[in-house]
């Protein structure tokens, strides 16, 4: 009885967050225009501005930690093969030393993966390097997420 007490309690706690960040994205965006680039092609996009506002648009709650933290991501490198898109990404901005960025960092990809045009989702080593040691450690341990190192890659 219990654990089904707390299994309810998560899920209203589960609906709550989503609403919420559902409502602060909204008032952050251009609900037409994600909607828009969302209906969008990734293909159609790729050397274009449009790129990181149609992957942004493809978030899901983790969008509104972004948004509402000041941070962002951005593009370190992409590859089209014919498996689906393949993208190594930077967090931007406030995102780069937060505490929270390990469950960010997942979120993103999480939610990436789960287009269809997308194949995978890694990080760049750069973003490790403006963690303090302490941090750098904890985000390998429990980010799970891949980084590569894209300064020596073509």
């Amino acid at each position: 009885m219990e654990d089904d007490l707390v299994r309810a309690y998560a899920l209203e706690a589960q609906k709550a967050m989503e609403a919420e960040a559902k409502r602060r994205i909204e008032e952050a965006s251009d609900p037409e225009e994600d909607q828009r680039l969302r209906n969008m092609s990734l293909h159609e996009v790729l050397d274009s501005e449009h790129l990181v506002p149609a992957l942004c648009a493809r978030l899901g709650a983790v969008r509104a930690a972004l948004d509402g933290h000041g941070g962002g991501i951005a593009v370190a490198r992409m590859e089209a093969a014919e498996s689906g898109l393949r993208f190594v990404l930077d967090l931007t901005g406030a995102c780069l030393t937060c505490g929270a960025a390990p469950g960010t960092l997942e979120g993103v990809r999480n939610d990436l993966e789960a287009d269809s045009e997308i194949e995978s989702i890694q990080f760049s080593t750069a973003l490790l390097d403006t963690f303090d040691e302490l941090g750098r450690e904890f985000i390998l341990a429990h980010g799970n997420v891949e980084f590569v190192d894209v300064s020596s890659a073509a």
